[in-house]
C-alpha cells in the first residue's frame, strides 16, 4: 500500500477549505429556504458530487500514482455503498418523527457536517491504533465478518431512539414536541427549549457513528494513508443528502442490497484476516467490490419487492 509520492501537508488545508466552501454554498445559496428537494434537483446534485469525487480521483492518480487513485476509488465505493444502507435508517427516522420533506435537507446537512468531524477523529484513531497495534487488523476483520453475518441474516437492526445520547437529551434538555418551523430550538412559555428536530438530528448523528464503526475498518483494509481514507469518506458523505432524495421513493425496492453489502464486508474482513498470508492487489479489490454491487443492484432491479396487499 505504498504511495508513489508523498502527500503534501498543504493538501489537507486546501481540501478542507474546498469542502467548507461547498458546504457554505450549499446551505447559504442552493438550499437557503426550507422546501422539498425535487427528484430533478436531487439527481442533478448527485451527479455533481459524483463528478467531483471522480475528478479528485483523477487528480490523485495523476499526482500520486495509479495505486493511490485506485485506493481512493475503492474506498469511495465501499463508503458510498455502505452509506446507502444508512439511507434506510434516515428514512425510518423521518417517518418515525413525522418530519416533513421541507425540513429533511436541513437535518441531513447538519447531520452530515457532524459526521465529517466525527469521521475525521475516528479515521486518525484507527490509523494510529493499527500503526501501534498491528494485531488489531484481525479484530477489525472479525468484526466486519460478524457484521456481515448479521446483515445477511437480517438481524443487523438498530434503533437510534434507544441510544444513550438520544435518551440523555430527551430527559435532560428542555424539550417541546414541535417542529418549530425548521428550527432546532424555540421559545416556549418564555424559555428556550429544544424542538422535535433536534431529537431527529441526534438520531441521525447516532446512526452515522454506528455505521462508521463498520465502514472505517473496511476502508483500512484498502489503505492506511490518512488523506486517502479521509478524502474518500468525505466525498462519499457529501453526496449522501442528494442521493437520499434521489432514492427515497424507491429505497424499499433494493431487496438484495443488504446481501450485497454483507458480501462486500465479508470480502474486506477476510482480506484483513488473511493479510499476512495473501496480498490482494488494489485493482482486484476494486473489481470484486464493483462486481458484488453490480450483481446486488441488478438482481434488485430484476426482482423488485412486491407491494404488500393489505388484508381485508
Amino acid at each position: 500500500m505504498t504511495l508513489l509520492a508523498t502527500i503534501p501537508d498543504s493538501w489537507w488545508l486546501y481540501f478542507n477549505a474546498a469542502v467548507l466552501l461547498m458546504l457554505v454554498l450549499d446551505l447559504a445559496v442552493v438550499h437557503r429556504q426550507n422546501k422539498d428537494v425535487s427528484m430533478k434537483d436531487a439527481l442533478f446534485w448527485t451527479g455533481v458530487w459524483v463528478s467531483l469525487a471522480l475528478g479528485l480521483n483523477a487528480f490523485l492518480a495523476h499526482r500520486l500514482g495509479q495505486e493511490a487513485g485506485l485506493q481512493f476509488l475503492t474506498g469511495y465505493l465501499i463508503e458510498k455503498s455502505l452509506s446507502v444502507d444508512n439511507l434506510f435508517v434516515f428514512l425510518l427516522i423521518f417517518r418515525y418523527f413525522q418530519v416533513p420533506g421541507e425540513y429533511q435537507h436541513k437535518i441531513l446537512f447538519w447531520g452530515i457536517l457532524g459526521a465529517l468531524l466525527m469521521r475525521g477523529l475516528m479515521i486518525f484513531a484507527g490509523v494510529s491504533l493499527l500503526d501501534h497495534f498491528e494485531w488489531l487488523v484481525y479484530l477489525f476483520g472479525a468484526m466486519l465478518i460478524y457484521t456481515a453475518w448479521k446483515m445477511f441474516k437480517g438481524t443487523d437492526s438498530m434503533d437510534p431512539t434507544k441510544s444513550k445520547p438520544f435518551q440523555w437529551i430527551q430527559h435532560h434538555l428542555p424539550f417541546v414536541d414541535k417542529l418549530a418551523e425548521g428550527n432546532f430550538f424555540l421559545q416556549h412559555n418564555g424559555r428556550w427549549m429544544a424542538s422535535r428536530l433536534l431529537l431527529v438530528l441526534v438520531c441521525v448523528e447516532v446512526s452515522d457513528v454506528i455505521f462508521a464503526v463498520d465502514s472505517i475498518p473496511a476502508i483500512l483494509a484498502v489503505t492506511r494513508e490518512p488523506f486517502l481514507i479521509y478524502s474518500s469518506n468525505v466525498m462519499a458523505l457529501l453526496g449522501l443528502r442528494s442521493l437520499y432524495f434521489a432514492l427515497a421513493g424507491g429505497l424499499d425496492s433494493f431487496r438484495y442490497l443488504d446481501q450485497g453489502l454483507a458480501a462486500v464486508l465479508s470480502f474486506v474482513g477476510l482480506k484483513m484476516l488473511l493479510s499476512d498470508v495473501v496480498h490482494v492487489p488494489t485493482p482486484i479489490s476494486l473489481g470484486v467490490v464493483v462486481v458484488i454491487l453490480a450483481v446486488a443492484i441488478g438482481m434488485s432491479l430484476r426482482h423488485p419487492k412486491q407491494a404488500e396487499i393489505p388484508k381485508s
